[in-house]
């Protein structure tokens, strides 16, 4: 049986269906479904049982849970806005922690989700202490758990894998509210009119010529896969097309596949100002040490696919 936290979410509910594609349906979901929309996400997904997160960590505290092949652990508080530190703590941090030292002491895979927000500003997006900068509470609580696994490494039985995804993109995100991507939010916009919006000019950057490395979501579920496929390979690492596209590039994409539009630049958010990513790159020279070479999609072909499946505006 293989686990997935954050199951209805973003990552988790596309990391299922990848499964699935591989056949396997043996799978436990977990997540927390106060927000019942996102059932949605797994109506098409074929899964042994599904858990709520309270009661699947009170299933490891007891040592109720058998039969365990891999743990993917996406669940997490992933508003960047959230400031309750006990919320995000115990969502981030302290779950990650339960799931750690249940799956190092039965030496079963752990492949968790970690975050490019933890190198806040950049300009260097490399897995190096020295680099981790973070800005909000979101990012910190990722960056504890990350430095709980490296002090922990040396001891670990089994395979433990943080992943530090950057902007993903795909289908979905809709549950996210202002937390989904630009490519979303520009659909929806075209959906509802025929004006997509970007910021003006910031931090030395023409107006939409801010770049970000935007990665679509089935490469994200793909890497997932290469590490359950490689289970001698641990640590951290980051997970991006090493390629910053500019947000130009994202809203001619969404143009393009709309077939109508057109781009209107408004002022940047004077609250945004020294907090805002104009820039990140994923440096994906040690996922590439690693062995993996999945092959990343450019925005251009990532974007047609999402509209594609999200299907007519």
């Amino acid at each position: 049986m293989i686990v997935v936290t954050g199951a209805a979410g973003f990552v988790g509910s596309n990391l299922a269906r990848a499964l699935n594609q591989r056949g396997r349906s043996d799978l436990l979901l977990v997540d927390d479904l106060t927000d019942g929309q996102k059932f949605r996400n797994l109506a098409d997904c074929d899964f042994l049982d599904f858990a709520d997160k309270g009661d699947f960590l009170a299933r490891i505290a007891a040592r109720e849970l058998a039969d365990v092949e891999a743990i993917f652990h996406q669940g997490a508080c992933s508003n960047t806005m959230e400031w309750n530190g006990r919320t995000m703590l115990a969502d981030n941090y302290e779950y990650s922690k339960a799931l750690y030292a249940f799956a190092t002491a039965r030496a079963i895979p752990l492949i968790y989700a970690s975050s490019a927000a933890v190198y806040g500003m950049g300009p260097v997006f490399r897995e190096d202490p020295a680099l981790e900068k973070p800005l909000n509470l979101y990012a910190w609580s990722k960056v504890l758990f990350d430095r709980w696994v490296r002090r922990h490494a040396a001891s670990a039985r089994s395979q433990v894998v943080g992943l530090r995804y950057f902007n993903v993109y795909g289908p979905g995100e809709a549950h996210k509210g202002e937390m989904a991507s630009v490519a979303w939010k520009h659909h929806l916009q075209l959906r509802d009119g025929d004006v997509v919006r970007l910021f003006e000019s910031s931090d030395g950057y023409g107006p939409g010529e801010q770049r970000r490395d935007f990665v679509y979501v089935g490469d994200v579920a793909a890497v997932n896969l290469w590490f359950l496929d490689h289970p001698r390979v641990s640590g951290i690492f980051n997970v991006g097309t090493g390629r910053a596209q500019t947000f130009n590039d994202v809203a001619r994409a969404v143009i393009s596949n709309h077939g109508r539009g057109r781009i209107e630049y408004v002022p940047f958010p004077p609250a945004l100002r020294g907090s805002y990513q104009s820039f990140t790159q994923a440096d994906i020279s040690a996922l590439r040490a690693a062995g993996c070479d999945h092959p990343f999609l450019g925005v251009e072909e990532g974007v047609s696919r999402y509209l594609k499946q999200l299907g007519p505006s």
